[in-house]
């Protein structure tokens, strides 16, 4: 067994590494900047800097400004290295250390959750990490849109022509599920209810999870509902308005969080837009 350990144990790859600090910078400095800044931001030697910078091109991921300049532009390429990374991947990923933190303040665990079709997607927990968690295994685990927190939040605050796709969904299903989402007096309450509240509320209405409650918080981006966070606790340990009272300003605190990263990851992506639509201009009008 030490053995097996020991040869899949590697050295990280120093020139990996410096190439990709090197792509990094260029991404922060607006996509483009001469060896000489390369250089001194990075901390590596100039003939280093050089160096990958001719490899990076030759692999087709930057490129010479012009003929005529020392500067060295990011290509469209780059924009590979994250086609596979959807919006719901990045948000879980900046939601990880806000979740962290705030198990800290609230011990109770918190669930970040997107939506999948016709329910919730768990994508980031603290379940595996707080003390008074019943479940650990919380990643990848769908649920319900009418009887969870997550869900009820998330039908509440998305923009109505969402919320109608996503109940159409649910009327097509021959369950209980369905047929609460056919009864339209019952979806009418439910969205006054929680708009009302300013947040999703479940108390032991699941029928698979009796024992637990929840309170959840839409996070969005303008009108755009993108996740919902959510804090589970063992209901016989509070009422809802105890749970709200005592933890909402921190959920509210921890998706201001969340909402404020993603704004700052839009600003940052906008030099590539500016750099998609210069590439696109360059195959129109070709320079002769």
């Amino acid at each position: 067994m030490a053995q097996e350990e020991k040869e899949t144990e590697y050295k990280s790859v120093r020139g990996l590494i410096r190439g990709l600090s090197v792509l990094h910078y260029l991404s922060r400095a607006n996509g483009s900047a001469a060896i000489s800044q390369i250089s001194q931001e990075t901390g590596l030697h100039r003939t280093t800097v050089r160096r990958l910078l001719e490899t990076l091109q030759q692999e087709g991921y930057i490129k010479r400004h012009n003929s005529e300049d020392s500067l060295y532009q990011l290509t469209l390429k780059v924009r590979e290295l994250s086609e596979g990374f959807r919006d719901d991947q990045w948000i879980s990923s900046m939601a990880s250390p806000v979740l962290g933190s705030l198990l800290q303040k609230v011990h109770w665990p918190t669930d970040l959750c997107t939506l999948d079709g016709d329910a919730m997607l768990v994508r980031e927990t603290t379940h595996k990490f707080s003390r008074l968690s019943f479940n650990s295994a919380m990643i990848g685990r769908r649920l319900p849109m009418l009887y969870t927190s997550v869900g009820r939040a998330y039908l509440s605050f998305c923009p109505d022509q969402e919320r109608e796709a996503i109940l159409d969904l649910l009327r097509a299903r021959e369950d209980e599920e369905g047929a609460l989402a056919r009864d339209a007096s019952y979806i009418r309450r439910l969205i006054e209810h929680t708009r009302k509240a300013g947040y999703g509320e479940n108390y032991a209405h699941w029928q698979s999870e009796k024992r637990i409650a929840a309170i959840a918080l839409p996070v969005t981006n303008g009108q755009q509902v993108m996740a919902c966070l959510s804090l589970v606790y063992v209901a016989k340990a509070m009422s809802i308005p105890d749970a709200a009272r005592r933890y909402l300003p921190m959920l509210k605190d921890a998706v201001s969080q969340i909402e404020s990263s993603w704004k700052e990851f839009e600003t940052g992506n906008s030099s590539n837009k500016l750099l998609l639509e210069a590439d696109q201009m360059e195959y129109v009008h070709p320079v002769h």
